[in-house]
């Protein structure tokens, strides 16, 4: 592209272009950041963003891939270990134990900027994009993966939901007070018979005047009790019809609604899954989300960001296995050397890493892809299936490193093992996202 051209798109913008927005603040400074105070900062990498498409609608050949870092992603992670190091890692294992949901720490994630991080600034949010929000879900993840999928779970699934389709009425209701995890989210898709298949969703809405009369269950919902507010999917229409389906805004509290059985898991144990259960629950007709029938193809949207986050879930899960694996390989002693010595490990090591950075890429490609507003249907699948499968291979493999003592509670891995299951079940199944893809290419 003539170098013409990109002076005239910077001018029009008025942006030199830097993308280090954080230039001249204090580092040491970091421990009183939270993301909604660096957010005004962020409106110029914004600007970049927008220069960075006017430039890919000039020439769309030319793809801008960042491979490193920007400095609000250094920052975003850099306050998230700190927090972390006090406020998650000393009672993660308790919490596993009692398969206890750690609320006040979701209320604190709230109060740094994390419940809502792609939120607007104008409601309340932290406005940053998938590259700084794929960043928060992996650090967390590293510190405790069933932090992560809450966290996840609250932005992606139902204020996401709410920020793409709700009224602006709807979005100046909620949005604030699930940014700041005031009110904790929930979405409420999946039944008990309808897994994969949530076309054929029974959980039915009947309009009379102007509410709606809702009766039936989900299931496998995170914050499914503790919820304030719920995004649920009802059909409304006829049993296999795509345009059969509406999306309601549901508040705890409300007569006919309440939070179910809370199941007993293998991993993901300090993040919430449970039952709602809806007997005659009636809603006001303002609580609809978008048009009447459109719920199941906003659920879809939904879901294709929504699998970049449990691919950022899934790739914090593998960097956190490999890290406590290297780290143990070199203190390990076996036959008077460290085991990282030994080829046996250190080939584990190379391979382990090799399929993190692979899954980082992919994640990241669909995060800028998303930042663009392009669709990210094909991108979403491929980082999601690879992602979950790193992170159970990783973690199988850290296992056996660790030898007898990844057998025990006593070391991370063990956790990092059972945790990681859940990426390639949940929001879609490792089948379902082959079948997207495959789906996707052969169009």
């Amino acid at each position: 592209m003539p170098s013409n051209i990109i002076s005239l798109i910077i001018k029009q913008l008025k942006l030199k272009p830097v993308i280090n927005t954080f230039e001249g603040y204090a580092f040491e400074n970091r421990q009183h950041l939270n993301l909604r105070q660096l957010s005004q900062r962020f409106a110029e990498t914004k600007l970049f963003l927008n220069l960075r498409t006017s430039i890919l609608r000039i020439n769309p050949n030319i793809y801008m891939l960042n491979f490193t870092q920007n400095e609000n992603q250094r920052m975003i992670a850099q306050m998230i270990r700190d927090f972390g190091a006090k406020e998650i890692s000393p009672f993660r294992k308790d919490w596993d134990d009692r398969q206890f949901f750690p609320i006040d720490l979701f209320k604190k994630l709230g109060e740094l900027g994390l419940m809502g991080v792609l939120i607007p600034t104008e409601y309340g949010g932290s406005g940053f994009g998938y590259n700084e929000y794929v960043t928060a879900i992996v650090e967390l993840s590293k510190l405790d993966p069933s932090v992560g999928l809450s966290m996840a779970a609250h932005n992606s699934l139902c204020c996401g939901h709410i920020m793409a389709f709700g009224s602006e009425e709807q979005k100046k209701k909620y949005l604030p007070k699930l940014a700041t995890c005031e009110w904790l989210g929930a979405w409420g898709l999946t039944e008990p018979n309808t897994g994969s298949d949530s076309g054929n969703m029974r959980t039915v809405a009947k309009k009379e005047g102007e509410y709606w009369i809702i009766n039936g269950a989900k299931n496998f919902i995170t914050h499914g009790v503790s919820g304030d507010v719920a995004v649920v999917i009802a059909r409304t229409g006829e049993i296999g019809d795509s345009h059969g389906m509406t999306a309601f805004i549901v508040e705890r509290g409300t007569a006919g609604f309440e939070g179910g059985r809370k199941e007993d898991k293998l991993g993901m144990r300090a993040s919430e899954t449970a039952e709602m259960i809806f007997t005659d629950c009636k809603i006001h007709e303002s609580q609809v989300i978008g048009e009447v029938g459109n719920g199941f193809i906003q659920s879809m949207k939904v879901l294709d960001g929504g699998r970049i986050s449990i691919a950022a879930l899934g790739q914090g899960i593998a960097e956190g296995a490999l890290e406590a694996s290297i780290q143990y390989s070199k203190e390990r002693h076996q036959f008077n050397k460290p085991i990282s010595s030994f080829q046996g490990i250190s080939f584990k090591l190379a391979d382990m890493a090799t399929q993190v950075e692979a899954s980082s890429l992919l994640i990241f490609k669909a995060a800028d892809l998303k930042n663009r507003g392009e669709k990210v249907t094909l991108a979403g699948a491929q980082a999601k299936y690879f992602s979950s499968e790193v992170a159970v291979s990783v973690s199988n493999e850290a296992v056996q490193i660790f030898g007898g003592y990844g057998f025990t509670k006593d070391y991370p891995v063990e956790k990092f093992y059972r945790d990681s299951k859940l990426c390639t079940i949940g929001e879609g199944t490792s089948e379902i996202q082959k079948m997207v893809i495959a789906r996707e290419i052969l169009k």
